[in-house]
């Protein structure tokens, strides 16, 4: 048997072994941005979980883009030389590879973390000015955000900048911008977040503007060979919000632009937008954008299953799948999924006894089943 999802897959000049990434997972973990002892023990972890390519959670290029407190950044010397520590000891401890998404919150900033409530940070909780489009609050009770100026505009597109630059020299293997979720690109692009009158609101083109001036200056600073990608969120989930065929055209103007794989997520425009949350629920959009673009696509949501994921790649749905919360229930999730589908997996030597050669009669978790 030959699995379709432990078969290699290159991006750029990068080479994975097999089609399965840890998708970034915020972990308000950090200190002023800085990563933590915490970011060290998490992505060791994730390190030997079995994935190819380990994305680093949502990491912030301005102090004020940071979602919560707790937020990762990639904005100063401090923050650099604490994400040098932590991704120097996963590349010499682990199996996988590194990639980081870079992102603004925008509007969905000054934020408490989600065992705090997740809400807007009240007075005495240090909150900080959020920045947006237009002035249209994430929903009731947030903050309402001040409608960004053309000098806002250019601070940010150069946070995007000095940020690469410095993932770069961190050494990781690639680059994710963050145009999902709510945060201030995806804010820019759809139609619920954005009522601009000016050349950067109005038309999808209008909307576009801000992020494929972001993509175009972040692309001018990556060396060919070293993937760059976005994630996306593919519709709103809204009435007169994203749509797919919006989506297609806007991969495909990203496309354009250099950018070199997608990963398809969707929602997060507002408060009020609800997910499907049934089982896999963006494949679907991710084939749709795959087959209209022509892009690497990595779908993402819900996905749990090996078999699930394993269909997903053999069917053509999608390059990659990147898995979230079913990676941190089973931290070896890709080895368990590698024994399922009569696949082979790296492993640190330390754990070589667990191969299934060399442990006959395992029997692999039921949760990669």
């Amino acid at each position: 048997m030959t699995s379709a999802l432990f078969s290699p897959f290159k991006l750029g000049n990068l080479e994975l072994d097999n089609r399965i990434v840890v998708a970034p997972m915020c972990q308000y973990s950090a200190d002023d941005g800085v990563a933590s002892d915490w970011h060290m023990t998490h992505l060791g972890m994730m390190a030997n979980s079995g994935a190819a390519l380990v994305v680093v959670e949502m990491t912030d290029v301005e102090r004020r883009g940071r979602i919560t407190h707790g937020c990762l950044g990639l904005y100063s010397d401090h923050c650099e030389a604490g994400l040098t520590r932590v991704i120097a000891h996963c590349k010499r401890i682990g199996t996988a590879k590194f990639g980081v998404q870079l992102a603004h919150a925008g509007r969905k900033a000054s934020s408490s973390r989600p065992w705090e409530g997740a809400r807007a940070l009240h007075a005495g909780e240090d909150p900080w000015e959020t920045i947006a489009p237009s002035p249209i609050p994430f929903g009731k009770d947030w903050h309402t955000p001040r409608q960004m100026t053309e000098e806002d505009m250019t601070a940010v597109r150069e946070g995007f900048v000095e940020s690469t630059k410095r993932a770069l020299r961190i050494g990781f293997d690639s680059i994710e911008l963050h145009m999902a979720h709510g945060y201030l690109i995806h804010a820019f692009t759809s139609p619920i977040s954005n009522k601009r009158n000016d050349e950067y609101g109005g038309d999808l083109k209008g909307r576009m503007r801000f992020g494929l001036e972001v993509l175009r200056a972040v692309r001018a600073v990556v060396p060919k060979g070293v993937p760059l990608g976005a994630r996306i969120s593919a519709v709103d989930w809204l009435d007169g919000g994203l749509t797919i065929e919006d989506s297609i055209a806007w991969v495909k103007a990203m496309k354009e632009e250099g950018l070199e794989f997608v990963c398809v997520s969707s929602g997060g425009v507002n408060a009020e937008a609800r997910l499907p949350l049934d089982a896999g629920f963006n494949v679907p959009l991710a084939e749709k954008i795959k087959r209209g673009t022509g892009i690497a696509t990595r779908a993402v949501g819900l996905i749990t299953q090996a078999r699930q994921a394993e269909a997903i790649i053999a069917e053509g749905k999608a390059d990659q799948v990147a898995l979230a919360r079913s990676i941190l229930d089973d931290p070896h999730w890709g080895w368990h999924a590698a024994q399922q589908l009569g696949a082979d997996v790296k492993r640190p030597k330390q754990y070589a006894r667990t191969a299934p050669k060399l442990w006959p009669g395992a029997t692999p978790r039921s949760s990669a089943a």
